[in-house]
């Protein structure tokens, strides 16, 4: 049964409500900020947060090395991926370098991305490392999933390839780009945020999570994690946006 769009977005905000309230009973019941700060205190710190004449700075910083981050892994993913797909040998050959980036700890990357790089390239590279194997399986699988009587027929009506490609293949593996590049962006925030906090470039999301840890700003701590959580949400949002613009017929 399918649910209107008003409905779901009301029981999104009832859902939001909801967690709003149960966050403030646990601040209630813990009653230590530096545990636990209230929605309310973490709000007047968002707003402080936006106020700093560095806030555009960091932000767009940080924003800079996740679109960078992304897209790279995106071009490398699709590029890759759609070859493997076609091939299973290419395939069996990239296998085992996907399998090592997945098993590899994130933590470990960050580590010897700092000692590799300067601390403003190892949140790129750390982002491009951990996105590409979810896009590359994505593209892979939806080029595996294409159907092989229309491929045959290309085949013998002698269909450039180009436009198999474009007319054939890509709207075949549409639904796995898409599923791969807005798992990836969610991905790409934690973790260019993350690489930050330990590489510490001067303008950064990270640098300043890592800042509140020192200081204890607890309430800060949360308004920046918050802001991260919208930041990827957005960004996320525009990606299927532009999606469905890609679909639309001309």
């Amino acid at each position: 049964m399918k649910i209107s769009t008003t409905q779901s977005k009301k029981y999104r905000l009832i859902g939001i409500a909801i967690w709003l309230i149960l966050w403030e009973v646990m601040y209630l019941a813990i009653n230590k900020d530096i545990y636990l700060p209230s929605p309310l205190s973490v709000l007047y710190s968002a707003v402080d947060v936006v106020g700093d004449e560095k806030f555009l700075e960091v932000i767009i910083s940080t924003s800079l090395r996740v679109t960078v981050s992304f897209a790279i892994s995106a071009v490398l993913g699709i590029a890759t991926g759609f070859f493997c797909g076609l091939n299973d040998n290419l395939y069996h050959i990239f296998e085992p370098l996907i399998l090592l980036i997945r098993s590899t700890p994130v933590i470990s990357v960050i580590i010897i991305a700092i000692i590799w790089f300067k601390s403003t390239y190892v949140p790129v590279f750390t982002g491009l490392l951990m996105c590409y194997p979810i896009i590359w399986t994505n593209m892979v699988q939806g080029i595996r999933e294409t159907d092989g009587k229309l491929i045959e027929m290309c085949r013998i009506y002698k269909v450039k390839p180009f436009q198999v490609f474009k007319n054939v293949y890509l709207p075949s593996a549409r639904p796995y780009i898409l599923a791969g590049f807005t798992t990836s962006m969610g991905l790409a925030w934690k973790v260019v945020a993350a690489a930050e906090v330990l590489s510490m470039p001067r303008y950064a999301i990270g640098t300043r999570l890592h800042d509140t840890k020192i200081y204890l700003e607890i309430p800060e701590l949360m308004a920046w994690t918050m802001l991260i959580i919208l930041l990827s949400y957005l960004f996320e949002n525009i990606i299927q946006l532009i999606f469905k613009k890609a679909a639309m017929p001309r």
